[in-house]
């Protein structure tokens, strides 16, 4: 069976693009269809109007599609605390550091992430790309610290409804 639905997340199957280009086509239709004579500029404004209309509908079909990574992850690898990520930490985590790798519980992953933070005094940490599928989100970002640069990966599944850290790695970034 063939969804008709617009919107993801309204309980019927969602064909992802060939919906939105359903849509781009209705609302075209709408646009250049007419009854009596119109002048330029009417038509003008109802293309206007449609563009306004497609541009508004894909923004929060993006927006609705993409969940983001906690705040607090973030802070908490730009001010280099250990502790503030310990609270996003699953019971286990996958740890991959220059110095370090290997599954540990959660309070030895932090011991650990306290040790590297100890050694690299983060400067700056920003995210370069995100993304999600099913239950999981992802994140790849530099870590700028004050004796290098670091590419770190994360994880993130859900456990009981939250967002939790599965893998952490980071990697120097070559220069």
């Amino acid at each position: 069976m063939e969804s008709t639905n617009f919107f993801p997340g309204s309980g019927e199957v969602n064909n992802g693009g060939i919906n939105v280009v359903r849509f781009l086509i209705i609302i075209v239709k709408f646009a250049s269809s007419s009854t009596e004579p119109q002048n330029k500029d009417h038509m003008k404004k109802k293309i206007a109007a449609a563009a306004g209309i497609m541009v508004l509908v894909i923004s929060v079909l993006a927006a609705q599609e993409q969940p983001r990574i906690p705040a607090g992850i973030t802070t908490a690898f730009r001010t280099g605390s250990a502790a503030g990520l310990s609270v996003y930490l699953n019971s286990t985590v996958e740890l991959v550091l220059p110095d370090k790798e290997d599954f540990y519980s959660k309070s030895v992953a932090e011991t650990i992430l306290k040790d590297f933070f100890n050694h690299y005094k983060s400067r700056e940490f920003t995210i370069r790309h995100q993304g999600a599928r099913g239950d999981a989100q992802y994140a790849i970002a530099n870590l700028v610290t004050d004796k290098g640069h670091f590419r770190v990966y994360f994880l993130l599944k859900k456990v009981n409804g939250n967002p939790l850290i599965h893998q952490i790695r980071i990697e120097p970034e070559n220069e």
